[in-house]
Order: C-alpha cells, then structure tokens, then sequence
C-alpha cells in the first residue's frame, strides 16, 4: 500500500476525482466538486491510498471543514475507505499518514468533524467541541495534538522499549489496555 498527498497538478488528481464521485459515500461527490474547484490552496491536499494501482481509499487536509465559524485548523476531512479494504486498518494508516504531512508542515494539532461514536478515540483523538452542521444534525469536533502517537498494541508479551538519543526528562510513556502513548 502505498500513500501520497496530492495537489490538483498531480497526475492522480483526475482519476481520485472521478473515484470520490462515483463512490458509495454521498459526500464522495462534495469532494469530486471541490476538486474540480480547486479549492484546496497552499498546504491542503487529498492524501490517497493506493495498492498497485487502484485507489483504496482517500481523506483530505485542509484549512476548514463543514462546521462554518470555529477557531480550529487544520482538519483531516473526508475519510473514505473503499469496501473491498475495510477492516484492515486502512483509515488509520489515512490518519496517520495525513498527521506526519501536516506536522511537516508545521502544524502542532489536528481536527476532524464525526458524529461517529468510538471511532477516532481509538487512534487517540478527543472531543472539544459540539456544533450544529449545516444540515441539522450536531457533529463532534475532535482533536490530537501531533506531538505525540498512540500505538496499538496488539501483542503485549513482545512490548520493548528502548529510548536512546531522547532526553529522558522530556519524554512520557503512557500505557492502558489497548494503547502505547510516547510523547517527546
């Protein structure tokens, strides 16, 4: 699998384009409309999964999301994993992929509008706000700060750690059920 934040002048812009439009998600086509916009304007991109050649997914970075008048930038947008991929970890590697390209652009935090229930919690985002969205419903304002990443753990009798090269003074290690926090 592979990922890449892609602009309107990258050769996959079409082709992403047409997959959002016609996908099953109906905000596919919100998106396949800003592409053809081009709305997305300095830093923001469409991150995009591939695997040999077939888009397996997609989410944006960019400025604002759907929820008009917040104070919070920059947000992961638009998550969408094909079906054939679900279940595999897929939105996570998304995520993750998208949170190391907004931290190398300088970013400290990052934000994402759900009304899902457990879904962003487990890749160590948290809610601060609540808002009404445009069409009614009230959505949730999540936030992780970039700082720091949260691990699954899927076997704990092979957990090491070794920190070398770290201030130890500087660090944190936080462990629960199913997570490994490192902070630096």
């Amino acid at each position: 699998m592979n990922y890449r934040a892609i602009t309107s002048s990258d050769e996959l812009w079409c082709k992403v384009r047409n997959y959002a439009e016609s996908c099953s998600w109906r905000a596919g086509k919100v998106l396949a409309n800003t592409m053809d916009n081009n709305a997305f304007q300095d830093w923001e991109r469409v991150v995009v999964a591939i695997d040999n050649e077939k888009i397996c997914g997609y989410c944006t970075v960019a400025k604002t999301d759907c929820i008009p008048n917040v104070p919070y930038t920059p947000y992961i947008g638009f998550m969408f994993v094909d079906e054939a991929y679900r279940g595999n970890r897929l939105s996570q590697q998304l995520i993750y992929y998208a949170m190391d390209y907004l931290k190398s652009v300088g970013f400290d935090k990052v934000y994402l509008v759900s009304d899902h229930e457990n879904l962003y919690e487990k890749y160590g985002f948290r809610v601060i706000d609540r808002k009404m969205a445009p069409w009614g419903s009230e959505e949730k304002i999540y936030m992780q700060e970039l700082w720091c990443r949260q691990i699954p753990i899927l076997r704990w009798d092979v957990i090491r750690f070794r920190m070398t090269g770290v201030d130890k003074s500087m660090s944190k290690i936080q462990i629960d059920r199913d997570y490994v926090e490192l902070s630096f």
